[in-house]
């Protein structure tokens, strides 16, 4: 970095932390006043929604992270302005164009921090969350639902005739068990053949779910007599119910896959996303809700540098001291509206089923083409 880039990045990063952390702390006081209504409940004291509210922190540093850059950029170029120090390195030779490509640089490590934390550290403490809340409560994550959730599983038989199966999930406990397990199996012509039921079961890497107290019963269809109209319209099945203690059943479902049940699509990491996106698309099921979390995941840590090309033309207005904190003020607001529209943009675009790509880029696209319409004219005038 040039000199006057390592200038513009200390202040520009020094103003960013102090932005985010007193962010944070504001939407730490708020989640932590709707977790009260929890608080008293089974386990559930105030030091555990304390613990649940921390570890909900760094998902909320990912959200915050593009507004506080945009309003650190405006704080620190509006002070430039305001003590006439941009002036002078215009005057020095710092053209639009070369500010412009500074700021790029200093946006990339941002970018790769935000990464990194909807990655990696956010979806592990969202779900330690849950489980933290869960267990304190003595809950279950499908208590809610009257039958539980419902997971379609597609594979192949051991003779290559591809089997359907309904599961039904009573309840998935924090640690992935899952209890009062319904299994409806389906044949290639999507006749019922087997129903199982398990109280208990555990996975086992890499496909297999060791199910415990398992009833199942068979269903075949009993050779009729074909010169009969009657038995040829109303076949007669026979069904063969037996017990066993422990069955270990073959199944593409992960915990990952139903860890979705922990975790709204929006703070899935992007390997999840892809894997249950997938799984969906194999059972033939509708994936337009995550296939738009999982756009908006690649795409949103690129508004960090949409958000610093917004924040370039505030550099240029130049203004008393006093008014600093009305530019300041300003950059909130336009903050918070990329907000408002990129999440109106992701309802809108699922419900209309238009391209997840288009649904995902649509927002960043529209104020960056606002922030170099400003900058092209703050530039001539």
């Amino acid at each position: 970095m040039k000199v006057y880039e390592r200038y513009f990045a200390r202040q520009i990063y020094l103003t960013f932390i102090f932005v985010l952390f007193a962010f944070s702390g504001l939407f730490f006081f708020f989640d932590l006043i709707s977790e009260l209504d929890s608080v008293g409940k089974g386990t559930y004291g105030f030091g555990y929604a304390v613990l649940r509210v921390a570890l909900l922190t760094p998902s909320r540093f990912y959200e915050i992270i593009p507004v506080a850059a945009l309003i650190s950029a405006i704080y620190v170029f509006a002070t430039m302005a305001a003590q006439s120090e941009y002036t002078i390195f215009r005057v020095s030779g710092l053209s639009t164009r070369r500010a412009l490509g500074s700021l790029m640089k200093i946006g990339i490590p941002l970018l790769f921090v935000t990464y990194l934390i909807g990655e990696v550290v956010g979806p592990y403490a969202d779900q330690l969350s849950e489980r933290v809340r869960l267990e304190a409560l003595g809950s279950s994550v499908s208590s809610s639902f009257r039958s539980g959730v419902w997971v379609k599983d597609t594979l192949t038989a051991d003779g290559g005739h591809p089997v359907t199966r309904f599961v039904n999930v009573g309840e998935l406990l924090p640690d992935t068990t899952i209890t009062k397990v319904r299994i409806y199996e389906f044949d290639s012509t999507l006749h019922l053949t087997d129903v199982r039921t398990a109280e208990r079961g555990r996975f086992q890497a890499p496909d297999h779910w060791a199910l415990e107290d398992v009833s199942e019963t068979k269903i075949d269809p009993v050779v009729s007599d074909t010169t009969d109209p009657k038995e040829a319209l109303n076949p007669v099945y026979r069904s063969v119910l037996t017990h066993a203690p422990h069955y270990l059943l073959r199944s593409q479902l992960t915990p990952q896959i139903l860890s979705v049940l922990l975790v709204s699509p929006d703070r899935m990491s992007i390997v999840n996303l892809y894997k249950y996106i997938q799984h969906l698309q194999e059972n033939h099921q509708d994936s337009q809700r995550y296939d738009v979390a999982l756009w908006n995941k690649l795409l949103y840590p690129f508004a960090i540098l949409v958000m610093l090309v917004l924040s370039l033309p505030f550099a240029y207005l130049h203004t008393r001291a006093g008014v600093v904190g009305i530019k300041v003020f300003g950059g909130i607001m336009l903050g918070m509206s990329f907000q408002l529209v990129n999440t109106l943009f992701s309802h809108v675009g699922t419900l209309n089923t238009w391209p997840a790509v288009t649904t995902a880029a649509a927002p960043s696209l529209l104020y960056l083409a606002v922030g170099l319409i400003g900058l092209k004219w703050v530039d001539r005038h």
